[in-house]
């Protein structure tokens, strides 16, 4: 083997070696605000769409883009989803259904703007675990992932793309 052979196999060798280390130091760029506002986005969408599910007389379908702008109302189903299907144990139908159709609505609209983020998050993950126990017991991939989700944003914040981030901003003395 000549000497030019053996310099380009240890060249490669070496480039080999060297991209996974590019590749994580790649990763380790994408900005925190960046995946805190995708998370931020992705998960308020999730549980938008399930309060729209809840209510009657006001649209914003987050998916289509259909808008219909009117007074909200339980839908006549609500309460007969939270008696025949979700069946908590602790709490009435009749109080479970507003409860959570309002809180489906509020905490994802919070997420979007980044206001109360930690708590909105909190609240949200509390939803999740009390549907992984007494509801839907075995989507645990799909709940693991929503609190994970929720549990960065717990940890981390909203980022720099928020009314959190512009509110902390005007608090410090400068």
């Amino acid at each position: 083997m000549n000497t030019q052979t053996l310099g380009s196999e240890r060249a490669a060798a070496t480039d080999g070696a060297r991209w996974p280390a590019s590749a994580i130091a790649l990763c380790k760029r994408i900005p925190d605000s960046f995946i805190a506002l995708i998370a931020r986005i992705s998960i308020a969408a999730v549980f938008w769409t399930s309060g729209q599910t809840k209510v009657q007389g006001f649209v914003v379908d987050v998916i289509t883009g259909e808008v219909h702008l009117g007074w909200p109302r339980l839908s006549d189903s609500a309460v007969a989803l939270f008696r025949d299907e979700y069946k908590l144990p602790f709490i009435a139908p009749g109080i479970a259904a507003p409860l959570a159709a309002t809180a489906e609505h509020l905490f994802p609209l919070l997420l979007l703007l980044g206001l109360a983020t930690r708590f909105s998050a909190l609240a949200l993950l509390g939803m999740t675990l009390v549907i992984e126990i007494f509801v839907y017991p075995d989507a645990y991939p799909t709940h693991g992932t929503w609190a994970a989700i929720f549990l960065y944003l717990m940890a981390h914040g909203p980022g720099r793309l928020s009314i959190d981030h512009w509110l902390a901003t005007r608090r410090q003395p400068r």
